[in-house]
């Protein structure tokens, strides 16, 4: 049987960055608007879930603050998640990142902080705050098992001097399969309310509303094993409307009809 340990979770040195845990928050909004913003060769599957992780890990030896934005969505028959974005507070990987294995990173504020059992998290993206969470740490929670979990990223290049007309790309746009095996060292339940608020750089409350949040937990995860790698391609015309994004994320800049 896997350890749990008490409310509070483990424990390190004082200001230490490594092993903070992940703030997910888990909320159900409707498949079509899903739909929406799945390019076509990745399906919506039968729980329309949005996940919003806020975190800070180690990057380069330097705390890297952040949110993740993804819905549940099927690839080749595969279940992952589809990321919207990943908006950090480092600079200097964001554009390795995008070129590299396509991770829709882009520069964002984010606050998260636990003290004692109060629990806070804030992003905010070009003057606008577009999500808040306050809450408390209430019990300790069960493992996640140990799976494989996939998260489809899209690598994609336009063609140089590119117009309106003669459309075209450099490098086509291709799915990025990103397969990490983990499980938890502990997890623990937080009461509390995910706010989404309205904002023209970050749609989610206009694009992905909230009908129910299902959960909130911090979790420890145990990372045994991660892949990225090209999955397969799109078809190239048909997501042309989906190219135009916002701060390299993948918020459309113009939503597809």
């Amino acid at each position: 049987m896997t350890e749990q340990l008490p409310l509070g979770g483990p424990q390190g040195n004082t200001g230490d960055i490594a092993n903070w845990p992940l703030l997910k928050v888990i909320y159900k909004t409707d498949a079509d608007k899903i739909a929406q913003l799945l390019p076509p060769g990745i399906e919506v599957t039968d729980e329309p879930n949005v996940h919003v992780t806020f975190f800070n890990v180690p990057t380069f030896d330097l705390p890297e603050y952040g949110v993740l934005v993804t819905v549940n969505a099927s690839y080749n028959g595969v279940d992952g998640e589809y990321a919207l974005g990943y908006g950090i507070d480092q600079e200097s990987v964001v554009l390795i990142s995008q070129n590299m294995n396509g991770q829709p990173k882009y520069l964002c504020k984010t606050t998260f902080y636990r003290l004692g059992n109060k629990v806070v998290a804030r992003c905010s993206h070009q003057g606008y705050t577009f999500l808040e969470f306050t809450g408390e740490a209430t019990a300790v929670a069960e493992h996640v098992p140990e799976s494989d979990n996939h998260e489809w990223w899209i690598k994609v290049s336009r063609a140089v001097s590119v117009d309106a007309v003669s459309g075209g790309y450099d490098f086509p746009p291709h799915v990025v399969d990103v397969r990490t095996r983990q499980g938890t060292q502990h997890r623990e339940e937080v009461k509390g309310q995910l706010k989404l608020m309205d904002s023209p750089w970050d749609p989610i409350a206009r694009l992905l509303p909230m009908r129910e949040q299902l959960s909130a937990h911090l979790e420890w995860p145990i990372f045994k094993e991660r892949e990225i790698k090209l999955a397969g391609a799109l078809d190239p015309v048909a997501f042309e409307p989906y190219v135009d994004v916002i701060s390299g994320s993948r918020w459309p800049g113009l939503i597809p009809e």
